[in-house]
C-alpha cells in the first residue's frame, strides 16, 4: 500500500513509500477500526516537517507517514467498537497516550511527558495513506450532513480547544464576559476561531497581511466578523479605533506577532498562543519593561494551547454543524485548493508554500464508495 512519507530532519525529503496494508489485529482487544482515506488535510506543520525543522520517525523506521488531518469512511470494524459501524465517516484524533497521568485519563493533549506521540508529526505514521486502522478510542463520527466540510475537523478542534482553555482559564476571575476578541492571522485555524467566537456572541476582528478586498475578507464578513489587512491598519491603530480586546488568539505562525500581541490586551485579558514555530528568529525591539509592567498590574493572562482531545474534536464538529445554519455555505470556502492523490509531493508542497491563493490546500485520495 502507498503512502507518502519524509526522511525526518532532512529536507525536502517528501516521497511515495510502500507500507504494510493495515489489519484490525493491529489494535488489542477487538477495539480496531479499519478506515478507508478519503482526504487528508495539509497545513504548515507538514511543510516545516518536510523542511526538516522537526518530527521524529516511529521507532524502526526511517521515515515517518505524513498527514494529521484526516477525513475518512469506517470499512470495518473490531467486536469490542459499539459507536462505529462500517459506512460512518470519521475522523481521528492526532496525540497519543505516553505514560504520565493526564495520558491515563484520555488527556494526551497536555502530556507532562517530554516525548509527545502524534500521527503524522512525531513518532508514530500520520494518515496519508490509502487506509489505516486506529483504536476505536481516537475515531470520532463525522455526520453524513458535514462530509463535505469533514477535513476541516483537526483544525476546528484546535481551535475549539484554544477558546475552551481561555474560558477555563479566566474562571479566576470570577466573572468574565468577554466581549471583543482579536485573532491574529487568517488561515485555517484564525478564520475558523473567528467563526466559533461569532457563535459565541463576540466582535471579532481578525487581522492578517493579506490586503483588501479578497476571498479573507469575504469569509470574515460571511461569519459577521471583521477583516482587517495589517497593510492598510496597524494592531495599534486599530485599538485605538475599537479598543483593547478582551480575548486574543494568535494564529499567524509568527513569533513576532505572538510576542507583539501582548501589547494590545485589555486588563484582565486572555492571550491565547496556537502557532507552533519551529525557527530560530528572535525579537530585539520587544518593549519588555513596558509589556511586564502592563500584564502584572493587568492581571493579563497567556496560554498556550496545542491540539486537540477527543471532547474537543465533538465540539469542534458541532459549531462547524451550527456554522453551516447560522452561516451557510461560509466554511466552504476555506477549502480552496483539492490535490487529487499524493504521488507528486512536489505539488503538495509547492501548493502549501508558494501558492499566495491557497488558503486550504488537501489531497483528495478516494471516493466514498
Amino acid at each position: 500500500m502507498k503512502a507518502l512519507a519524509v526522511n525526518p530532519k532532512q529536507e525536502n525529503s517528501a516521497h511515495v513509500v510502500e507500507i504494510d496494508a493495515p489489519s484490525l489485529d493491529f489494535v488489542p482487544n477487538g477495539r480496531g477500526v479499519l478506515v478507508k482515506t478519503l482526504q487528508v488535510g495539509v497545513d504548515a506543520t507538514d511543510a516545516e516537517i518536510n523542511e526538516g525543522l522537526y518530527g521524529q520517525a516511529p521507532e524502526g523506521d526511517s521515515f515517518l507517514v505524513l498527514g494529521h488531518e484526516v477525513f475518512g469512511i469506517v470499512e470495518e470494524v473490531g467486536p469490542a467498537v459499539k459507536h462505529l459501524k462500517p459506512g460512518d465517516y470519521c475522523t481521528c484524533t492526532v496525540r497519543r497516550p505516553g505514560p504520565t497521568m493526564y495520558d491515563t485519563i484520555g488527556r494526551n493533549d497536555i502530556t507532562s511527558h517530554d516525548e509527545y506521540y502524534e500521527r503524522g508529526i512525531n513518532l508514530r505514521h500520520g494518515f496519508m495513506t490509502e487506509k489505516f486502522v486506529d483504536d476505536a478510542e481516537f475515531v470520532v463520527k463525522v455526520p453524513v450532513g458535514l462530509k463535505h466540510l469533514g477535513v476541516l475537523s483537526e483544525p476546528v478542534s484546535v481551535c475549539a480547544k484554544a477558546i475552551e482553555q481561555a474560558y477555563l482559564a479566566q474562571t479566576r476571575l470570577q466573572v468574565w464576559n468577554p466581549q471583543l476578541a482579536f485573532v491574529t492571522g487568517a488561515g485555517q485555524i484564525g478564520l475558523l476561531t473567528a467563526m466559533m467566537l461569532r457563535l459565541r456572541g463576540l466582535e471579532v476582528y481578525v487581522l492578517a497581511r493579506t490586503p483588501n478586498p479578497g476571498l479573507k475578507e469575504e469569509i470574515c464578513e460571511g461569519y459577521g466578523a471583521h477583516y482587517i489587512s495589517t497593510q492598510e491598519e496597524e494592531p495599534a491603530d486599530l485599538v485605538k479605533r475599537v479598543g483593547n480586546p478582551d480575548l486574543i488568539i494568535e494564529a499567524t505562525g509568527s513569533s513576532y506577532v505572538a510576542f507583539n500581541s501582548m501589547q494590545y490586551l485589555n486588563r484582565n485579558g486572555a492571550l491565547v498562543w496556537t502557532s507552533v514555530t519551529g525557527g530560530k528568529n528572535t525579537i530585539t525591539d520587544f518593549p519588555s519593561d513596558q509589556v511586564n509592567l502592563e500584564w502584572v498590574l493587568g492581571n493579563k493572562l497567556l496560554v498556550g494551547s496545542v491540539n486537540g482531545n477527543r471532547d474537543h474534536f465533538k465540539k469542534g464538529i458541532a459549531d462547524l454543524a451550527m456554522a453551516e445554519v447560522m452561516f451557510p455555505g461560509v466554511t466552504q470556502k476555506i477549502l480552496t485548493t483539492p490535490i487529487d492523490g499524493f504521488d507528486n509531493p512536489a505539488e503538495i508542497i509547492d501548493k502549501l508554500t508558494n501558492d499566495k491563493s491557497a488558503l486550504k490546500v488537501y489531497v483528495n485520495i478516494a471516493e466514498a464508495s
